[in-house]
């Protein structure tokens, strides 16, 4: 457990979660602030800080987010590396965010969010 992570705390059983499902090296919870209703947290027991620290424990995380996001018609399965990525908890987390059409969720890659603003050579 590391000291002061939010996550290790809920895997721990030391700080309060909503939890969804558990494996036995892997939870997933419903985060504090969803984007939408189902939006879900899976987080492994092993603390690493991001998805490229331990490719094992991220693949193991990785399949049970695919296996929630099976059980849905539609799904973004999301993880960010690193604070320029938008990552704010140090330690591996994959969003399993259920999208319907016409939902209006908009993410960064899609048409409903501006243009991003590009260096100049």
């Amino acid at each position: 457990m590391a000291a002061s992570c939010v996550f290790c705390e809920i895997v721990a059983g030391l700080a309060p979660a909503d939890i969804v499902r558990e494996w036995d090296d892997v939870i997933a919870i419903r985060p504090l602030n969803p984007v939408a209703p189902g939006h879900v947290l899976v987080i492994p027991h092993t603390h690493v800080a991001d998805v490229g620290e331990s490719p094992l424990v991220s693949a193991r995380t990785m399949a049970c987010a695919a296996e929630l996001a099976a059980e849905l018609p539609a799904a973004n399965v999301i993880t960010s590396k690193g604070h320029a990525a938008t990552q704010t908890v140090a330690h591996l987390h994959l969003h399993v965010v259920p999208r319907t059409a016409g939902d209006a969720l908009p993410l960064p890659w899609t048409s409903q969010q501006q243009s991003p603003v590009r260096p100049e050579p």
